[in-house]
């Protein structure tokens, strides 16, 4: 490889999702430059704080072609690594006009190549969307004039992965399984490890450049051997199955969605894909890129272990969009397109800002909410039966968060350490919602916090989920201050009180 050529970077789009996240910090430990591309450039700063003199980040969008040509002009190759189920309903539509921009900007860019990772088993698919649209995003990038090298995989087994987290929440929280008769489908899992190790090592070899290759571990089993693999090393116990052959996967999505925190959306082109098996047909890859495959044991063994020391990369969450909508900076009803609603509650205590920071910043997840612990999971169920997120996604880390993390149901939009923590509601609601901790110091012993929610009301369902809600607003948040400061054995000098009152 000459050396002008290696010194070129390598576009990453979609360097915040799961594979994404793993594989930029892969490709800077074997020495390549990399171009890490997401819509969020704060995002991209938290997910990759080190300074590296071989690492750039660019914001870009695959719906924008004109950033995603900037994005890659002047690489060498490209890693196309975006699936918009996360969009919703309209992710195959999205996703194939992602695919002719990626095409059209690889051209203009003069790429060598792109590798794509997609799904085993699309080609000729009717019934399930997502396998679908995986085989048609490969063909519509193989139409295209730059090389393609794709990479097929099954079930991709991981801490984190999406996949894995829907085997993990149901053998938890069912002792008795009851599922349709595609339970025993056959497939062939491989390891987030081992994927990483395809997709660098393609890279490398110019043999792959235009070719398709299926990839898979060494093991073919059933999804129901998948769940007896999770209990015994989970130390659950056999799990009973119930077959019921008119169970309809329509309602299996809709109950996997009610018990697990992958939210509906990704939940349901999943299960859909359950009735078709994903095999490898070919085994080129072996010969070409030889590596030591994890069998589905150990993969699962590895993952719970990685979950249990909670050094776990990344996160299916991770791929979600860091949107700071523009009515939260400009604060302006007429610009925003609807009613912007608000309420602040204010307390002052004896105590420093730090040891208040400290609990701000820990919030959520396993913490919890402070207060009324139960009307918030009340809030998060109400949320999953309309198909929503819940709450049960926690945090990525029980003591760290970055911009872009998942906090049950809300994403970090800002963190100012010591300071200031917004988050953006993904819960369904009619209209936007902001929920903002500051942090003040005052003289250095006391200290102000201050819970701020904003919310743009869209209608006449807006407005009627705001003042629905407005009771609780009062009972809960003056009831979180006043723990806050409980935990923080200080003295309360005024409130907690409603900053209009």
């Amino acid at each position: 490889m000459g050396t002008r050529r290696q010194w070129k970077p390598v576009l990453v789009i979609g360097a915040t999702g799961y594979v994404g996240g793993r594989l930029v910090k892969l490709l800077l430990r074997k020495g390549c430059h990399v171009r890490a591309m997401a819509r969020s450039l704060d995002k991209l700063r938290a997910r990759f704080p080190e300074a590296h003199h071989r690492f750039e980040g660019v914001r870009g969008n695959v719906l924008d072609p004109v950033s995603l040509r900037q994005a890659a002009d002047g690489c060498r190759a490209a890693y196309y690594l975006v699936h918009s189920m996360s969009s919703g309903r309209k992710f195959v539509a999205t996703d194939r006009r992602a695919a002719h921009n990626m095409a059209r900007a690889a051209s203009a860019a003069g790429l060598e190549r792109i590798i794509y990772l997609g799904g085993i088993g699309g080609e000729g698919v009717s019934d399930s969307r997502h396998l679908a649209s995986r085989y048609e995003v490969g063909r519509i990038l193989r139409k295209g004039p730059v090389p393609v090298t794709i990479l097929q995989a099954a079930v991709i087994l991981g801490s984190g992965s999406a996949s894995f987290e829907i085997i993990r929440y149901v053998v938890d929280r069912l002792p008795v399984i009851v599922a349709p008769k595609t339970l025993f489908t056959r497939c062939q899992p491989i390891c987030i490890r081992d994927v990483l190790g395809y997709l660098v090592a393609c890279l490398a070899r110019d043999e792959t450049i235009g070719q398709t290759y299926d990839i898979g571990g060494p093991d073919i089993l059933t999804y129901k051997d998948l769940i007896d693999l999770y209990s015994k090393h989970a130390g659950l116990g056999r799990r009973r199955t119930i077959i019921l052959p008119f169970f309809g996967l329509g309602l299996v999505s809709y109950l996997v969605g009610l018990i697990t925190p992958v939210p509906r959306h990704l939940v349901s082109p999943l299960i859909r894909g359950l009735g078709h098996e994903v095999i490898c047909r070919d085994s080129r890859i072996r010969d070409i890129v030889p590596q030591r495959l994890m069998s589905c044991d150990q993969a699962i063994q590895r993952a719970l272990e990685k979950i249990s020391q909670q050094i776990v990369d990344t996160y299916y969450t991770d791929a979600g969009m860091v949107h700071r909508p523009e009515w939260v900076e400009k604060g302006d009803e007429p610009y925003s397109g609807g009613a912007i609603m608000s309420c602040a509650y204010h307390i002052r205590i004896r105590t420093s800002a730090d040891q208040v920071w400290e609990l701000i910043k820990n919030i959520g997840g396993d913490t919890g909410w402070y207060f009324a612990g139960r009307l918030w999971w009340l809030r998060g169920f109400m949320d999953k039966l309309v198909g929503g997120v819940g709450l049960d996604r926690g945090r990525r880390h029980p003591r760290r968060i970055q911009i872009g993390d998942v906090l049950d149901f809300w994403r970090v939009l800002d963190v100012r350490i010591h300071r200031r923590l917004v988050l953006l509601a993904e819960m369904r609601l009619p209209g936007e919602a902001i929920l903002e901790f500051i942090v003040e110091s005052r003289d250095g012993a006391h200290t102000e916090l201050t819970m701020n929610a904003r919310f743009l009301a869209k209608g006449l369902a807006g407005l009627v989920y705001w003042y629905s809600v407005s009771p609780f607003h009062d009972y809960v948040f003056k009831g979180m201050l006043a723990n806050i400061a409980k935990k923080c054995n200080a003295g309360v000098i005024t409130g907690p009180r409603r900053m209009d009152d």
